[in-house]
């Protein structure tokens, strides 16, 4: 979960809900404000919905930022199919991808926006700068040429890529 409010008599419904184990959709109606982020709420378990999920709440949380650069950034990934099919998550601002929701597998690739325009692809999140590319698009591309086999639906026939 993950709200704002100005009106902090507001909390107390989303925090009695939260200590005495309410679902997520009773908080979320219990809180006048946008509180639930779409991120853990899929009821099955199936990871294609779990990706799904975590990209929307990506795509959400971007458009929030205040941050072009890093709103850019998450669009173009999604917007590319083989990236999309892959769980993405974020670390200070630091976009990774792995193959599955956590325990996470090691990245291949760690995108990061510059407030300056820049974009920086690294292996991992505090390793060596690998390219630093001007748009959005670049550090994608940069990234689905380092996407291994094994990471690469495109390369699995039995995963749903839709």
């Amino acid at each position: 979960m993950s709200g704002t409010t100005t009106d902090l008599l507001q909390l107390p419904a989303v925090v009695v809900g939260w200590a005495e184990g309410a679902s997520l959709n009773d908080i979320g109606r219990a809180a006048p404000f946008d509180l639930l982020t779409g991120r853990f709420e899929i009821p099955c378990g199936d990871p294609a919905d779990i990706i799904a999920a975590e990209w929307q709440w990506l795509l959400k949380d971007a458009r929030q930022s205040c941050w072009p650069e890093y709103q850019a950034l998450i669009e173009v990934a999604y917007g590319e199919p083989r990236m999309r099919a892959l769980y993405p998550y974020t670390s200070h601002w630091a976009l990774s991808f792995s193959a599955t929701s956590y325990p996470f597998t090691p990245s291949f690739a760690t995108l990061l926006a510059s407030h300056e325009g820049e974009y920086s692809l690294k292996e991992w999140w505090n390793g060596p700068t690998l390219a630093r590319v001007a748009t959005a698009t670049e550090a994608i591309a940069w990234a689905i040429n380092r996407l291994p086999d094994h990471f690469d639906p495109a390369n699995d026939r039995t995963r749903d890529n839709n």
